[in-house]
């Protein structure tokens, strides 16, 4: 029995790349969604800052959703 390091760094190395990028992702849409309260005077924008970032955010999770979806796929995949 024989272990082929090589294989062995570069399934560590993606998974290590993949686990932080989504979890980065997931911080960003959490970031996004977080909305500071607004305060008592201050003009209310119709579709202001808080509207893209928020759209940022649900693109954010819908790419984490997509991740997920594709290693289940890979794994179940025959």
């Amino acid at each position: 029995m024989s272990i082929d390091w090589a294989a062995l760094g570069q399934v560590f190395g993606v998974t290590l790349v993949v686990t932080v990028g989504i979890v980065g992702l997931f911080t960003l849409g959490i970031v996004g969604t977080s909305r500071k309260p607004r305060q008592e005077g201050e003009a209310v924008a119709a579709d202001g800052p808080g509207g893209a970032a928020r759209a940022g955010a649900y693109a954010c999770f819908a790419l984490c959703a997509a991740a997920v979806a594709y290693g289940i796929y890979l794994i179940v995949a025959t």
